[in-house]
């Protein structure tokens, strides 16, 4: 069965509007885990305009399952995942005024800076996994570099998921099986949502885990947190 990691960013967002700490992050993260989550992403981004990296720091103390930390490895956030040693980080090449990710690694281009960061994570014990686009050249790449899993960037099968879903899903078969080819472990996520989930962990093999956080909080709004969660344990079975 594929695991379901949730990403809390929205609920950082959500306690920054006000100032506070209404919602309490950490409950929050607490809650989704008693609901049936196997693991709890944040992405810190360098303005912390929701997860700060404070929040990193919290959250490993209370933490039960997996914990997986996404960004951009600048200095400052590479000493945070060292100093924090959560179980996973997820390496994301978005720039410091990001909206949202918005592209995978070249991991041609950026190998020798990959290899080192991810050398250095690797000797610290922490798992590590590379964002990147459903391209076998890419996935070759990865390799290369030495990370243990790859994150396919799933944006653009969300998004031709209701046109033609069998066509939006085949270069993340391909990729997939490339991946399983070389060795690397398979996660996936960026808008993926409880209409197009099950098509896609139903047809990616070997898919470990899934990070969604934007479309589950947003769900959630109408279905509740806890029935949401178990919405998609479902549909990940």
């Amino acid at each position: 069965m594929t695991k379901l990691s949730v990403n809390v960013n929205k609920i950082a967002t959500l306690r920054n509007a006000r100032g506070g700490n209404v919602p309490d992050l950490l409950k929050v993260s607490s809650d989704l885990e008693s609901f049936g989550a196997q693991g709890i992403t944040i992405h810190p981004r360098p303005d912390e305009r929701h997860i700060r990296y404070q929040d990193a720091r919290d959250l490993k103390k209370i933490v039960k399952t997996e914990f997986n930390i996404e960004g951009n490895p600048i200095q400052k956030f590479i000493d945070l995942v060292l100093e924090v040693k959560p179980e996973q980080v997820t390496l994301v090449p978005d720039t410091i005024d990001a909206i949202t990710s918005n592209a995978g690694w070249n991991t041609i281009k950026y190998k020798d800076f990959l290899t080192d960061v991810i050398k250095t994570f690797k000797q610290a014990g922490i798992r590590t996994s590379i964002f990147v686009d459903p391209d076998p050249i890419m996935i070759r790449g990865a390799a290369l570099v030495g990370t243990d899993r790859i994150e396919l960037y799933t944006e653009s099968y969300a998004v031709n998921y209701e046109l033609n879903k069998e066509k939006a899903i085949q270069p993340f078969i391909e990729a997939a099986n490339s991946a399983t080819e070389l060795g690397i472990g398979i996660n996936a996520g960026h808008d993926l949502n409880l209409d197009n989930i099950q098509y896609f962990a139903k047809n990616i093999p070997n898919l470990l885990e899934v990070s969604i956080g934007h479309a589950l909080i947003s769900e959630a709004l109408y279905l509740g947190l806890d029935n949401v969660v178990n919405m998609y344990l479902h549909r990940l079975k």
